[in-house]
């Protein structure tokens, strides 16, 4: 019996019926004669088999989608109970924050100061910068195209809620302190940038770190930091696997809270804004960013093995650092070496995101067609121009999006609390663009560690 329920429980199956599953809950809002109890019975029905095959594969991904769509199942039938659940995801998000910065130092020290050299590292940094710079455009501008093409934003008549409203305030009230982002990226006091997980500034002091360790000329001196370093990657590594027991828990949690705070309401009235940002991602994912991969010659199925895990639990909680370890340790696993991703990853939190930067161009020109503003292509080529900067300022910022998001939109001359009508859906929204952060990231590492010929050993 169980070796014929382990030939069934293959991930054709798993896919077959988490369709048929999303099928069953798009069914409930357009069948409204249905009998009592019939849809109700055939989600749970596909709930059960989603848990079962996920116990006989024991993959996490799988763990992490059942965990997904019980999390909507209970965030629409039991909603008052559903915004206690954050709780869980909360907790979660807390634990992983605790792995990011040692994480980062320890991983970064050991690959520069043990294997690499200086002039690898400055390289390193302005291939990536290069990189990231040309993907985060095209991003931009394939945003654009699918606003365009889709005019998402014409004739919607939605009025942002008093809830939305009060939130988008308290976002844009981190405005009124104006930073200088570029000085932002250097570190004044490492224990300072460690509370507050400013990703960039703690890559910045682990580079000078490990430089500092590889100029000492004390052997002894030098080998006892490297070991210490090593010792503290590992047993970082294994506080992610604990961790990560954790994360079906906080996808439940963290998607039945969205389902109850939200509603479906606000989800249908915009769901042609929804629709065009998660078609155009999935546009940028076959048309740039796979040719890429084709390019550099990356092993497409090792590669989406590797980053499955990291991607899904992005998109579940809407949330890259969450995905942040388990990124840089499954890029390690899939055979890319410490110190590049330990350097490209973090730096590609700040500088390479991909799925946000595609959003706010995107975004913004809904926003002005919703106004019933006509912007010309060079208006809208200016919009990106202004994006492509300010969209790597304020990296590490609650809310970043929708602070740039309304920034932006009062550069056309707007009212920037128009933008909070998006806030209803923009979890939805940011589980798409975070995912797709991470994506980019994990696929921005593999590349340069390619252009750096430290791939090689890594075969199809």
């Amino acid at each position: 019996m169980w070796n014929l329920i382990k030939r069934w429980a293959t991930l054709r199956t798993y896919l077959l019926v988490f369709g048929l599953l999303l099928s069953g809950f798009a069914l409930q809002g357009y069948w409204d004669d249905a009998p009592f109890g019939l849809i109700e019975s055939f989600r749970f029905v596909a709930l059960f088999l989603l848990f079962l095959i996920a116990f006989v594969r024991r993959k996490m991904s799988l763990w992490i989608f059942s965990a997904m769509v019980l999390g909507i199942e209970v965030g629409m039938d039991f909603p008052e109970f559903s915004l206690e659940l954050e709780r869980f995801a909360k907790i979660f998000l807390r634990l992983i924050k605790t792995l990011v910065a040692p994480l980062i130092f320890a991983t970064l020290v050991v690959g520069i100061a043990g294997h690499s050299n200086l002039k690898q590292v400055g390289r390193m940094g302005l291939k990536s910068l290069l990189y990231f710079e040309i993907v985060t455009t095209i991003a931009l501008f394939i945003g654009l195209l699918a606003i365009n093409t889709t005019q998402a934003g014409k004739g919607v008549q939605v009025t942002a809620s008093s809830k939305d409203k009060a939130k988008s305030e308290e976002l844009l009230a981190q405005k009124a302190e104006q930073k200088d982002h570029f000085v932002e990226i250097f570190p004044e006091n490492i224990a300072k940038s460690v509370f507050e997980n400013s990703v960039l500034q703690i890559v910045v002091f682990s580079v000078i770190f490990a430089i500092g360790l590889g100029m000492v000329k004390n052997e002894q001196h030098k080998l006892t930091m490297l070991r210490m370093n090593e010792s503290l990657a590992e047993v970082m590594f294994k506080f992610t696997d604990i961790v990560m027991y954790l994360a079906p828990l906080a996808v439940f949690g963290a998607l039945a809270s969205t389902v109850a705070k939200s509603g479906v309401d606000v989800l249908m009235s915009l769901m042609k804004l929804v629709g065009t940002l998660y078609l155009a991602l999935l546009v940028f994912i076959l048309a740039v960013l796979l040719p890429i991969a084709l390019f550099a010659k990356i092993p497409i199925r090792k590669f989406l093995s590797a980053v499955s895990e990291p991607v899904t639990l992005a998109f579940a909680t809407a949330s890259s650092e969450a995905a942040l370890p388990k990124a840089m340790e499954n890029m390690e696993r899939f055979g890319i070496p410490k110190h590049i991703v330990g350097f490209v990853i973090p730096t590609g939190y700040s500088f390479n995101l991909d799925g946000t930067t595609l959003y706010l161009s995107l975004a913004s020109v809904f926003i002005a067609q919703m106004s019933g503003i006509d912007l010309s292509i060079g208006e809208q080529i200016s919009i990106c121009l202004v994006l492509m900067l300010t969209s790597k300022g304020v990296a590490g910022v609650r809310g970043a999006s929708f602070v740039i998001l309304a920034g932006t939109v009062a550069s056309m001359g707007l009212d920037p609390e128009k933008a909070s009508v998006i806030l209803g859906i923009d979890a939805v929204m940011d589980m798409a663009r975070t995912s797709v952060n991470v994506l980019g990231n994990c696929l921005a590492t593999a590349v340069i560690a390619r252009s750096e010929g430290e791939l090689e050993h890594v075969k199809a």
